[in-house]
């Protein structure tokens, strides 16, 4: 056997050879010798944390960012090929940079008599107890100390799911599967929220979350517009990527009004394209969000109208469309193939379509191609560092 250089990296992180075989933990550039040695080429960076290879977290922390960059972009040029799409534009990649991260979700439990915090190994329940997370924003890391040590007072065995989320207040704290009971357990918990400085303490314990600490109303920032965050409401994953995201929504259409903001959540999009002159009709279904949504418009002075909407069980139709200049839309993994068949059918000129799956995107892309658009612009977005998590932001236009 020869030597074999690797070529690209694969969808699950994988590096890929030229003759085809998968190599775990190598980056293109490097080489596979005969002996099964890995040879380190250019893109091979060094990885940030003591955790990398067990922690299930950072796939790709071995690959430097000009790699790292090619695989997002790669990922989403090859979905848009998949189904014939070719975009007139395509943007350089877009990175998050380290200590970004405003949430995330670990685990905790009991093991062998200490307190495991952290991500699961990688294609195991087992747990990494953390002692670093260079993803994480500072704040978010923090807290994960004190954490450990309120938990460690608890007897017995027990299993806690753990929501982290940077608000304007300071660290959202979320536990499920914690039960807190008499005053002792009570106190405990309100003295770990209040030194340090939490904006918010909520446990669920079977009946969804409570609100065990909450001095002041909990909210986050999006466009300079202070809206409620619920718990559990979904949040994108980075300020910076978030910020990649709108500005490339408010870029494409302005000047553009009204515009229908579809899975609208928190107004994330919605207050922005407000904000550059747009009148905004945002759609929701979830309550939670839609009602924060509805309670940060009546405050903010912008023309945003918070509609509260099934889109998968009743889109919005071509002649509500038909209203509308343009429409920007970012639905959950799944895509929203109802809904962008019926924008396929409308008159809408501009649509601009966020999406955290490449796969979903192509497929409902295809249906606005068939629709007459054409894909103008496509911009990746890697806002999950050293993962094989790709988002990115498309704008079609129909002539």
């Amino acid at each position: 056997m020869s030597d074999d250089p690797i070529l690209r990296i694969a969808a699950k992180g994988d590096g890929i050879t030229a003759s085809g075989a998968y190599v775990a933990g190598a980056a293109p550039g490097d080489v596979l010798r005969s002996d099964g040695s890995i040879a380190r080429g250019a893109n091979y960076a060094a990885p940030a944390c003591r955790h990398y290879g067990t922690c299930g977290g950072c796939t790709l922390q071995h690959v430097g960012d000009e790699a790292l960059s090619e695989f997002v972009r790669d990922r989403v040029v090859h979905a848009a090929r998949g189904q014939g799409m070719e975009p007139e534009i395509l943007a350089p990649t877009h990175l998050s940079p380290a200590g970004s991260r405003r949430r995330a979700a670990l685990r905790a439990a009991r093991v062998g008599g200490a307190i495991a915090l952290g991500y699961s190994e990688g294609g195991s329940h087992k747990l990494v107890d953390l002692k670093e997370c260079p993803v994480l924003a500072p704040e978010l890391v923090a807290v994960l100390g004190p954490l450990r040590k309120l938990l460690s007072r608890r007897d017995g065995r027990f299993a806690v799911e753990i929501d982290l989320t940077l608000a304007t207040q300071g660290v959202d704290v979320a536990l499920k599967g914690l039960t807190v009971e008499g005053l002792q357990q009570t106190e405990a918990m309100l003295d770990f929220a209040r030194d340090n400085g939490l904006a918010r303490l909520s446990l669920d314990q079977g009946y969804g979350p409570e609100s065990l600490w909450e001095p002041d109303g909990v909210t986050v920032n999006l466009s300079g517009v202070e809206a409620p965050l619920p718990p559990g409401a979904f949040l994108q994953a980075t300020l910076d990527g978030e910020q990649a995201l709108v500005g490339a929504a408010v870029e494409w259409l302005k000047g553009v009004s009204p515009v229908a903001d579809l899975f609208a959540g928190l107004g994330t999009f919605a207050f922005a394209l407000a904000k550059a002159g747009s009148k905004v009709l945002a759609a929701e279904a979830d309550r939670a969000a839609f009602l924060a949504c509805k309670s940060a418009a009546g405050r903010s002075g912008l023309i945003v109208h918070p509609l509260h909407r099934d889109l998968f069980r009743n889109p919005l139709m071509p002649d509500e469309l038909n209203r509308f200049g343009g429409v920007v839309l970012d639905p959950p993994r799944a895509g929203a193939r109802e809904q962008v068949g019926r924008i396929a059918a409308s008159t809408v000129k501009r649509v601009v379509y966020i999406s955290c799956n490449p796969s979903s995107w192509a497929r409902d892309a295809a249906q606005l191609i068939e629709g007459g658009y054409r894909l103008a612009e496509l911009r990746p977005v890697g806002q999950f560092r050293w993962t094989t998590h790709v988002e990115l932001a498309s704008l079609f236009v129909r002539d």
